[in-house]
């Protein structure tokens, strides 16, 4: 699966990204939230304090001159290697020293151009939060666009749901990944000036040693609409199978499409499924069509939950789950807010009391959030698009 609409120029007008926000937020480590005034030209974001501007020598030495060896991952964008840095200076370390690093090197003819480049440089180098994947810096030099962030030694989402091989996580494990990816999206929405993440799926979420999740690739962010604005309007991209219906059809973006992702990563945590895949079935290709008549039913739940868990889930809490996914991907005018969804995620570890055997409800003390009001559900079909045949 690959970005949409992705014939982007490399060399795209700096003038072209005065949508970026005015206003961003920084984690300050104590809950709080720290305003900081958002560049809105080139120079400006390139000249953060909080980045460090990087040759293109030192990156060649410190990834081993992008040896196949240091390889981590590939996409459209371009190839990701682990390097080393130093950790005091930013500099190339020896080898064997300093810290570990994933350098990703912007293909020129890439899916990701210098527009969303830069758009990634501008939002990670003020947005600072445990649940968004830090950036050190970049390398702008000639033709080479590179990018510097922390190493996420687990790998993305994506890479433990769906690789053969790899060690199944276990029922609390995806908890915590969803709990902390839906941390990080909504420090995004509840910003004073909101951001829209815009590509969020299994490959976007990365895991550290202790499988935390953090969001990374900022390339197709947006500021939120301001004032009266309900939506703002823009070219439609994303990602087959996560993009809203309502987006697709329309290009009008709202902190809702990013409900709408996440309610299709939590399916996929779920089921083990991917959102596409176009080895199964017809009937069972698209995962939120698929699922759908499963998820309000405890009886029949059981049919899409990933038998890589053998069962081992609390079949309350799945059931919880598959109630809030059933939501996230419904109309947009009936989905929850991210900080609804993180909190009714926040209580499933300890959920205890007993389950309405109604359909599409939750015993009250089971939730306490808005949400537990809005559980019956009605749906309209998915709309043909362009995302849909990629």
């Amino acid at each position: 699966m690959h970005p949409v609409n992705a014939a982007k120029v490399p060399g795209a007008s700096i003038h072209s990204l005065g949508h970026l926000s005015r206003t961003v937020l920084v984690y300050s480590g104590e809950g709080k939230h720290v305003t900081l005034p958002a560049p809105r030209s080139e120079g400006d974001i390139l000249s953060s304090p909080h980045l460090k501007a990087f040759t293109f020598k030192y990156l060649k030495y410190a990834t081993r001159n992008f040896h196949p060896d240091s390889l981590i991952g590939e996409g459209g964008f371009g190839n990701v290697y682990i390097g080393r840095i130093d950790g005091q200076f930013l500099g190339a370390a020896r080898p064997g020293s300093g810290v570990m690093v994933a350098v990703k090197r912007l293909k020129a003819e890439g899916f990701q151009g210098h527009k969303e480049w830069l758009s990634e440089v501008n939002y990670l180098g003020q947005l600072h939060h445990p649940n968004l994947v830090k950036l050190y810096g970049y390398c702008l030099d000639g033709d080479n666009r590179l990018l510097v962030y922390e190493y996420m030694p687990k790998g993305s989402l994506e890479k433990h749901l769906f690789c053969r091989g790899a060690h199944p996580l276990s029922w609390a494990t995806r908890i915590k990944v969803a709990i902390g990816a839906a941390q990080g999206l909504t420090l995004l929405h509840d910003s004073k000036q909101q951001v829209i993440y815009r590509d969020f799926k299994a490959s976007n979420i990365l895991l550290d040693s202790e499988f935390n999740a953090k969001l990374s690739d900022f390339g197709l962010a947006k500021a939120g609409p301001t004032g009266d604005r309900s939506h703002v309007s823009t070219q439609v991209l994303g990602t087959e199978g996560y993009a809203a219906p309502e987006y697709i059809a329309t290009g009008r973006l709202t902190t809702k499409c990013d409900v709408y992702s996440f309610g299709v990563v939590l399916l996929e945590l779920l089921s083990g499924r991917r959102a596409v895949d176009k080895t199964k079935p017809r009937e069972e290709q698209n995962l939120v069509e698929w699922s759908r008549p499963y998820l309000c039913d405890r009886r029949k739940l059981l049919r899409i939950m990933d038998t890589k868990l053998a069962g081992q889930y609390p079949k309350r809490a799945a059931y919880t789950a598959a109630n809030l996914a059933l939501q996230c991907t419904s109309e947009a005018k009936i989905r929850p807010q991210m900080s609804e969804v993180l909190s009714t995620l926040e209580l499933l570890p300890t959920m205890t009391h007993s389950i309405s055997s109604s359909p599409c409800r939750l015993e009250r003390k089971s939730i306490s959030s808005p949400m537990r009001d809005r559980l019956s559900i009605s749906y309209s079909p998915m709309i043909n698009s362009p995302l849909r045949d990629i």
